[in-house]
């Protein structure tokens, strides 16, 4: 693999590299079979070490949290995996559900490579296996004619497969994990020989972890067979404030180190953007007034991109504007993406919490007030 400095966004397995092998010595008890770390270990990978430094022979080192989130959901989530039944993540958009999957087979197979991303164009061979069709048409099938899909691979090789977003996937397509998460293996009846039809078994170590939306139930609904070899894991978004703009700040901070620039958005403006999409979120403000909930989802990852663009935007335009009059624009960017008549819910906003902070004294929010205009529509445009 390329080293990450070439890699726009590395895979978790090489960004955490250090620790995934600190890991494997740190905790020499039982494993699952094919398993690259114990059960402990890979819960520690994922929400950290506590601010510990942990000890394995002379070294010693902190395991950073890369997951806010309650560890007994991890926990669960570890042991399902050790078992032979799939892992189904499920949550609104933007809590961490990919990152998640990635966290977790990174840690368990050293590898996050094999993964599907389901849509309405996904199909069966993408899920089993496919052909090239150039070597079938001049020697007929044969191994050296198959086109392993990510599940063959991780059935051979005893790795996790993600499958991500499931349920945009149709029916049909879903139900070929039926007999794989069930049987533990996949038929290729077309390699058939005097045994029958040429089985792929799966390795120690094999398992899938799927996520899916809440948003898109009903998009293609899960047969009760599929459910039924999944274990259900709910994903919530971060319940501590404190804890979402800590997580905010630090992947805004990764994304601008990657464009090799400071964040150096100032903490009070910060900790608008965060208070702004929770508000958002809940319908309430953290003073417990009403809030209209737009149609889109007030996510934490769109908090970070907003952040992110924030800063990015400073960074790369410095002026003496002040980083406060990017808040309007950026949110209304946010809350319109699924029903532009929520430009309404945020002026209602404006109105109302934003407005009873600027009265209660807050210069920040008085600031915001004063900016209520951005969000005007006015001849279909924005007045800036």
């Amino acid at each position: 693999m390329a080293s990450k400095e070439a890699i726009q966004i590395p895979p978790a397995e090489v960004v955490y590299a250090d620790e995934i092998e600190f890991l494997a010595k740190w905790d020499d008890g039982a494993r699952p079979p094919g398993w690259a770390l114990t059960p402990r270990a890979v819960v520690t990978f994922i929400v950290g070490s506590g601010g510990e430094k942990l000890k394995a022979g002379k070294a010693s080192m902190e395991i950073r949290e890369k997951f806010v989130g309650d560890r007994a959901l991890i926990e669960r989530c570890v042991v399902t995996l050790a078992s032979e039944r799939g892992l189904l993540l499920v949550g609104e958009p933007g809590t961490a559900k990919s990152m998640l999957s990635e966290l977790l087979a990174a840690a368990i197979s050293g590898t996050s490579s094999l993964t599907v991303q389901g849509s309405a164009g996904t199909t069966e061979d993408q899920l089993r296996y496919g052909w090239n069709y150039a070597m079938l048409m001049a020697k007929g099938p044969s191994p050296e004619a198959l086109v392993p899909s990510p599940i063959m691979t991780g059935l051979r090789k005893g790795r996790i497969v993600r499958v991500e977003e499931v349920t945009r996937c149709l029916p049909e397509v879903q139900d070929a994990l039926i007999s794989i998460l069930s049987d533990r293996r996949l038929a290729v009846p077309e390699l058939e020989d005097e045994q029958g039809a040429r089985v792929e078994y799966a390795s120690p170590g094999f398992n899938i972890i799927s996520t899916a939306n809440l948003r898109d139930r009903g998009v293609s609904e899960m047969s009760a067979a599929l459910k039924r070899r999944f274990n259900f894991e709910l994903v919530h978004p971060i319940a501590d404030m404190e804890r979402e703009k800590n997580l905010v700040k630090a992947k805004a901070t990764s994304a601008l180190d990657r464009v090799e620039q400071e964040f150096k958005l100032d903490e009070a403006v910060l900790e608008a953007v965060v208070t702004a999409f929770r508000d958002l979120r809940n319908g309430r403000s953290v003073e417990g007034w009403s809030v209209e909930k737009p149609s889109t989802v007030m996510s934490t990852a769109e908090a970070v991109s907003v952040a992110s663009s924030m800063a990015l935007q400073s960074a790369y335009f410095p002026s003496d504007r002040d980083p406060a009059s990017l808040i309007p624009g950026y949110l209304l960017g946010v809350v319109l993406k699924d029903d532009a008549a929520d430009r309404g819910k945020l002026l209602a906003y404006w109105d109302g919490a934003v407005k009873r902070r600027a009265e209660e004294g807050n210069r920040l929010w008085k600031r915001l007030l004063e900016l209520r205009n951005v969000l005007v529509e006015t001849d279909g445009n924005i007045t800036l």
